[in-house]
């Protein structure tokens, strides 16, 4: 009942709809069934609060059509790579026993990001593990664990084809309003608070759909090499 084919995780609410939401918007419109795990809730964000943060989370969820979203509690900025972290994601991938993950970025502007890709990756083979137990669950492994990009510019391994979803994908991060640009707020502004931020996350897409004949993309990086059936299937 509960299995995905794809589960991606996110340091902070909004991670996954900046990122990769485009991505998760094409796999669902495939047949797909795709979930969303955040770790934080996003609590020491300089705008908004983690309150205001849950309420803008459930709009985007519902626009983006996901199947299951769950926030696990973190600390936003402190959690760790230690065991009591480590076993919390392996319980949620043993829990949904995804195909598919996608995790936070191998290195970015924000310091959590990379923590949580490296987080999930190293749960990710611990969940795998038939002496690592977690209560009533069997061992799963999900087949790879690909990292998306977010602020910061990586060369991608490979890039999805999100043309035709790069709107909702704009829609799904606008349900986070609290973050990004109102004339009306007093809040203090941040890197993605300007006017013109949403511009760089639709430029970003183009840079990455260019490459591969599509009108925009989004691009991700790979763990271990990808198996190909069908050259010809490639773009």
């Amino acid at each position: 009942m509960n299995k995905l084919d794809i589960l991606v995780f996110a340091a902070h609410p909004d991670d996954v709809e900046l990122a990769c939401s485009g991505t998760v918007l094409k796999h669902i419109s495939l047949g797909y069934k795709v979930g969303i795990v955040d770790l934080t809730k996003g609590e020491l964000g300089t705008r908004g609060s983690a309150a205001i943060r849950s309420e803008e989370t459930k709009v985007a969820s519902e626009l983006l059509g996901i199947h299951i979203r769950e926030n696990l509690g973190f600390r936003d900025g402190f959690f760790e790579i230690d065991e009591v972290h480590l076993l919390k994601v392996v319980e949620v991938i043993r829990k949904y026993q995804p195909e598919i993950i996608m995790a936070n970025a191998a290195s970015d502007r924000h310091p959590d990001h990379k923590r949580a890709g490296d987080l999930v990756s190293r749960a990710n083979f611990l969940s795998g593990l038939l002496k690592v137990q977690t209560e009533n669950q069997t061992h799963w492994r999900a087949k790879a664990v690909y990292r998306y990009i977010q602020d910061n510019y990586i060369e991608p391994d490979f890039v999805v084809d999100i043309s035709g979803f790069e709107t909702k994908k704009l829609d799904a991060i606008k349900a986070f309003k609290s973050q990004f640009y109102d004339p009306n707020s007093n809040e203090p502004s941040t890197p993605i608070s300007r006017e013109d931020f949403l511009e760089f996350v639709l430029a970003r897409a183009k840079q990455f759909g260019r490459p591969i004949n599509a009108e925009y993309g989004e691009g991700f990086t790979v763990e271990r090499y990808i198996g190909v059936d069908n050259l010809l299937s490639l773009k």
